[in-house]
């Protein structure tokens, strides 16, 4: 895999990117900045395990490296960017190692990031406030949930129909307890 050639790409496909020079225009006429995704972070206790599991469900790594923090998915870890430590919160002389990991060629990516050496408490739970759960579509949630199954990927139950077939939902587990919920909606039966 050519790395450079993988952040190239990235950095010219991105909306952050792609945008920057039209929101820093909206921001000088006083308009409301354009936002777009760019990724959702994922901490982990184990980057080899939490690959290996998010490649089981789809995704791809698209870099095996985080440039812009000093990190990458190399068995040694490496220090954080110290300007990124502050900028995210992080404590000082944090290490780690990390990717980037991708679902076809959209966004948001995901990074995955397993830092050293730091207390880890488990991940929110559908009850909880805050982000519990990123939600993936399908258009063939049982054939999904059967192929993951068989992989050994964890539910928290079998496909569920809701609320008169508006929707197929089944939710999955990945090492570190971080829900994914994989969902068939069914938009022509939606009335408002």
């Amino acid at each position: 895999m050519n790395i450079r050639r993988n952040l190239l790409k990235f950095l010219a496909a991105s909306p952050l990117f792609a945008n920057y020079t039209a929101s820093a225009d909206s921001q000088s006429k006083g308009q409301v900045v354009d936002l777009s995704w760019g990724h959702i972070n994922i901490n982990v206790s184990n980057l080899d395990a939490s690959i290996e599991f998010y490649e089981k469900i789809g995704f791809e790594v698209f870099l095996p490296a985080i440039p812009y923090l000093g990190l990458a998915s190399d068995p040694a870890s490496r220090p954080v960017d110290s300007a990124g430590r502050t900028a995210l919160g992080l404590p000082n002389n944090l290490s780690g190692r990390a990717c980037i990991m991708q679902l076809g060629n959209g966004f948001p990516k995901i990074d995955l990031t397993q830092y050293d050496d730091l207390p880890q408490s488990k991940p929110l739970n559908n009850a909880d406030l805050g982000l519990v759960r990123i939600c993936l579509g399908t258009s063939n949630l049982v054939a999904d949930y059967e192929r993951l199954e068989k992989a050994n990927v964890d539910f928290i139950s079998a496909p569920q129909t809701t609320n008169g077939g508006l929707a197929e939902i089944a939710t999955c587990i990945d090492p570190d307890g971080t829900l994914i919920e994989l969902i068939q909606v069914h938009l022509d039966k939606w009335t408002v």
